[in-house]
């Protein structure tokens, strides 16, 4: 990872994780979630969507929280794991329950879901400095934390205060802004710490339209201007992609554009998620910054073309590939449900 060499420590662990993970309800059918019969189990939650997606991609992963001592419980841990992630560092909770939540399919006429959360008092919730394994946390290359987790308690957010403190060396700091205004509680602290918190961090994704939600600040350079400190700061545009600053040796900017891909959604819960962990697994790979970017799409639009929060990212030489075509090609490919299912390089993928 250039620019990082004098933070980052020598790690068999290439990226760990923290952060709630939740068993996840999705619909049989669409429609409102009073009128959905039944629902299919999975697991979601931002931090151990990036653990896994990274996992599956090749990488040595490690996801840390707390689960309650329940079968939702096990559940994760399980799941988690079966992604083959190092699951190790989590810890079980007695007295409090693991959270689920339950959702509907997207109305993709209107762009319309229903969510509803029951994680109030969870585990993850408790999670605080004391009782979580430091040096599980700051072992690896990279510590990829999020916003969530500072939003589910003052404990929570202490814990990433902690993390993201000055030291002389450790990992690099990861931090996905990841606003979810429905989390903050009247009288406590507001999304503003979000802002210190992505200050202190050496990479930051954060979108462009929680930027203006969180903190009232508006366009790119604006929210550059903001976050001056980060290495490098990605901005997500949606549809209009991404916009990437990277600080040279000089100490000037890099501004680096990169477009969205066209996908036939799906399901839009988790590309945020998959994004980052593109980024990441490309920045590990010492990948050029717009391959990284590119990278991030990619690893989004699988994601986007199943109903889930979690696939099989495209085969390494597929993605390579695409990440290299030209910007006339990338701006023209298509991808639609199965691409990823092209894992040759050599192989069409199947766009639409």
């Amino acid at each position: 990872m250039p620019g990082h060499a004098a933070r980052t420590p020598a790690a068999d662990t290439d990226v760990v994780c923290l952060g709630e993970s939740m068993v996840t309800f999705l619909p049989s059918r669409p429609g409102r979630l009073a009128d959905v019969p039944a629902f299919t189990r999975g697991i979601g939650g931002a931090e151990s969507n990036v653990a896994c997606a990274l996992a599956s991609a090749g990488h040595a992963v490690r996801w840390v929280s707390r689960v309650g001592a329940d079968g939702f419980g096990d559940h994760l841990v399980e799941a988690v794991s079966a992604y083959g992630v190092d699951t190790s560092a989590v810890r079980r909770d007695p007295d409090r329950p693991t959270g689920v939540y339950f959702r509907t399919a997207t109305d993709r006429a209107t762009d319309v879901h229903e969510v509803a959360y029951y994680r109030a008092g969870s585990a993850a919730s408790a999670m605080a400095p004391h009782n979580v394994p430091h040096d599980a946390l700051l072992g690896g290359r990279v510590l990829h934390l999020s916003g969530i987790t500072a939003a589910l308690s003052t404990d929570c957010l202490a814990l990433l205060h902690e993390l993201t403190a000055p030291r002389p060396e450790g990992p690099l700091l990861s931090f996905d802004v990841n606003h979810r205004p429905g989390l903050w509680r009247p009288g406590g602290p507001g999304p503003g710490v979000l802002l210190d918190l992505a200050r202190r961090c050496d990479l930051v994704f954060a979108g462009e339209d929680e930027a203006e939600e969180a903190w009232g600040v508006t366009g790119t350079a604006a929210i550059r201007a903001a976050l001056p400190e980060p290495d490098v700061l990605v901005v997500k545009r949606g549809a209009d992609g991404a916009t990437v600053f990277s600080r040279t040796g000089g100490g000037r900017d890099t501004v680096t554009e990169v477009p969205a891909l066209h996908v036939d959604v799906v399901a839009p819960v988790g590309a945020g998620d998959a994004f980052a962990a593109g980024f990441l697994s490309a920045t590990l790979r010492g990948l050029p910054v717009r391959d990284r970017a590119r990278h991030g799409h990619l690893m989004a639009a699988a994601v986007l073309t199943v109903p889930g929060d979690l696939t099989a990212p495209p085969a390494r030489p597929l993605a390579d590939r695409l990440a290299a075509l030209d910007d006339t090609a990338w701006g023209t490919l298509r991808l639609g449900p199965g691409w990823t299912a092209a894992a040759g390089a050599n192989e069409e993928v199947p766009a639409t």
